[in-house]
């Protein structure tokens, strides 16, 4: 489900937005801000900077819920830190299940133009609060992978560069140090499914900027976890990911790590389709027997639901994807639905 409104959530919230800070979107649409905690630690959090990215929003909300409820931990870090956090900065696109805006611009292009009203807010929001860490978070595709043979990237990091030689300066490691810490954390519960995004240089992109600007930046990415399409899992790797990420700079523990972990993290890479189809020659004498046919889902939302719909996108005869799911149209009792599997061979019929 699309995250396209914060009120059914955030009702008992009230007492926490910050009233002085009023951003509202290209078509009027508010967008709120909260202040958690009273600590000297300041940390800025935003999603959904692009609208169709829902699954961090939702991990984010389960911290800021977890935080809401009496216990040594959330107590400790309430008392250790401030957290300035901005749910939704696109609602406009959220709405629209799009990554743009309602102007049709990537928000998280827009860092040195500043054309939009929601850039200028958080850029606005990032002067008021004069951060000491800002958390970028986002969503990434299912085509991501990591290691060799391949698996699905189910989270992602990057301590984005602060300049175009990828210098380690000094908030670049602080950076580093955090992910070290969220790492250790997730390794645990995905093992061999944590990737490490490039880091070249664009300070069109908010993460780069603030780096730039020596805030410690981190780019959190949701990504998928196998069967796992409606990211239940993955939101509950943001939650985790939040929880020792915040522990650590509440108790300083991160300054004991090293950036040698960080660099421990194999970067991403793009191999995975969401479909592989075998034997496609039984429905298509054009494509070899040997051939895969390589479908990806298209995300539309319908209804105020994600419907997933199957497109072609390539047929792999050298083995250059990974595929979350085979259906081999040699056997005849597949696992998918009867209507999906007519799709599949309709698709793999037109090529």
């Amino acid at each position: 489900m699309p995250l396209v409104g914060l009120k059914p959530i955030t009702d008992y919230w009230d007492s926490f937005v910050v009233k002085d800070l009023n951003g509202v979107s290209v078509n009027g649409i508010p967008i709120p801000v909260y202040r958690f905690g009273s600590g000297n630690k300041m940390i800025l959090m935003w999603s959904q900077m692009h609208g169709n990215e829902s699954t961090t929003t939702k991990g984010l909300i389960d911290f800021l819920n977890f935080l809401n409820t009496p216990s040594e931990e959330s107590n400790h870090i309430l008392q250790q830190c401030t957290l300035v956090v901005i749910p939704i900065l696109n609602p406009d696109g959220a709405r629209a299940y799009t990554r743009f805006n309602k102007n049709q611009v990537d928000l998280n292009r827009d860092f040195q133009d500043f054309s939009q009203p929601e850039s200028v807010f958080l850029k606005s929001v990032f002067d008021h609060v004069s951060p000491d860490f800002c958390f970028n978070l986002h969503d990434q595709r299912t085509i991501f992978s990591v290691g060799s043979p391949a698996k699905p990237a189910t989270m992602s990091f990057l301590a984005p560069s602060a300049d175009k030689n990828c210098s380690l300066t000094p908030s670049r490691e602080i950076a580093m140090k955090l992910i070290a810490v969220m790492n250790d954390t997730l390794k645990q519960m995905i093992p061999n499914q944590i990737g490490r995004f490039d880091d070249a240089f664009n300070n069109q992109c908010v993460g780069d900027y603030f780096q730039e600007l020596g805030v410690p930046t981190i780019l959190f990415e949701a990504g998928h976890y196998p069967e796992d399409y409606q990211r239940a899992v993955s939101r509950a790797m943001v939650f985790h990911a939040l929880f020792s990420a915040v522990h650590s700079i509440s108790s300083e523990s991160y300054l004991n790590y090293t950036i040698a972990p960080y660099f421990g993290i194999p970067e991403n890479q793009k191999v995975f389709l969401d479909i592989g189809v075998k034997h496609p020659h039984l429905v298509n004498k054009n494509i070899s027997q040997d051939a895969m046919v390589g479908i990806q889902y298209k995300e539309v939302l319908e209804s105020n639901k994600i419907i997933f719909v199957p497109e072609f996108y390539a047929i792999d005869q050298e083995n250059k994807f990974s595929f979350h799911k085979i259906v081999d149209l040699a056997v005849i009792n597949s696992d998918l639905q009867v209507t999906v599997l007519q799709n599949i061979k309709d698709i793999v019929a037109c090529i």
